[in-house]
């Protein structure tokens, strides 16, 4: 679903990897999620059904959720894609946290490096084997091309988050790794690695921002057996974009120029809808219903307009 919508108060319109994003006078933000699916920073040529409205499902109910850990943007979610809230101007940094070695921290351990974005990793760790702590590894936020590692000690040298709102971002982030590991657990799924962002809002307050625990912006594994694959060295079994990933890797894209993205069957793109959904019943513990799909522009744009008409 691609969007172009003209709302009442409407400054601007911001077109992300897989969210349509309009800022209302500096006030507000409608954030629509679509079923755009990217891999290494490139959008693939297939969209996935329902994907847009899993995220922004899963992460409406997290932002509820965490409210008392840290303030976030949220307002309403005025429709099954949409989130309104607050304008913030966005920090340029977004904060991983990290529970298992795993994705692409294990692929730089595998390589023989042993400190990731400045923080270091002992030897004889095993892949997907849970760090004693989580550990934070920052990243630049690109708006084009591949994000970067950066170091904390950078990002302050750098100028690019003062030193006193980057450290509340940093316990923002790990307390909000920890509920979400809490959450998880009930359900039966160990939360690996996410990631947030932060902004600030006109209050001169920082929130979180943009989505939170969804399968685009986190990695899961099911908690039962576990400890049983890392002992016999076998994968584990995972709920995640990395599956997408690894399936380009295997077919020879990782986002390097001159790849191809390889193409996507109509029964690979149906499993990825599958996974997502999975996701969404298994850590919201609901079962997952589909809008349809007819006429969705009209709604997103009615849901949207009612709401913003209700709040000028």
């Amino acid at each position: 679903m691609v969007t172009d919508f003209h709302f009442p108060g409407q400054k601007s319109k911001y077109t992300g990897k897989v969210r349509d994003v309009y800022n209302i006078d500096d006030k507000y933000l409608v954030m629509i999620a679509s079923d755009r699916i990217s891999a290494f920073d490139v959008v693939l040529p297939k969209g996935i059904p329902y994907k847009g409205q899993v995220l922004n499902q899963i992460a409406s109910r997290f932002l509820d959720a965490t409210a008392d850990i840290c303030p976030n943007w949220k307002i309403s979610s005025p429709d099954p894609v949409v989130t309104i809230g607050r304008f913030c101007k966005p920090f340029p940094v977004e904060m991983i946290v990290r529970g298992y070695l795993t994705g692409s921290s294990w692929r730089t351990y595998k390589s023989g490096k042993r400190e990731i974005c400045g923080v270091p990793i002992p030897d004889g760790m095993r892949e997907h084997q849970r760090f004693p702590e989580p550990i934070l590894t920052p990243t630049t936020k690109a708006v084009v091309g591949h994000d970067e590692d950066i170091t904390r000690e950078e990002i302050i040298q750098q100028g690019l988050i003062a030193k006193e709102d980057y450290e509340i971002m940093e316990k923002y982030a790990i307390a909000l790794f920890r509920k979400g590991t809490e959450m998880s657990a009930t359900k039966g799924l160990i939360l690996v690695d996410t990631k947030y962002e932060f902004g600030k809002g006109q209050d001169g307050k920082i929130c979180l921002i943009d989505e939170i625990h969804t399968p685009d912006s986190s990695r899961y594994f099911y908690l039962e057996g576990y400890e049983e694959r890392q002992a016999k060295g076998e994968q584990q079994r995972q709920l995640s974009k990395e599956f997408v990933r690894e399936w380009l890797m295997d077919n020879g894209f990782q986002g390097k120029e001159g790849q191809k993205v390889p193409e996507m069957s109509d029964s690979f793109v149906n499993q990825i809808s599958d996974r997502y959904i999975e996701l969404y019943e298994r850590i919201i513990g609901e079962k997952f219903v589909r809008t349809a799909a007819s006429d969705a522009l009209k709604r997103v744009e009615k849901n949207c307009n009612d709401w913003l008409l209700a709040h000028r």
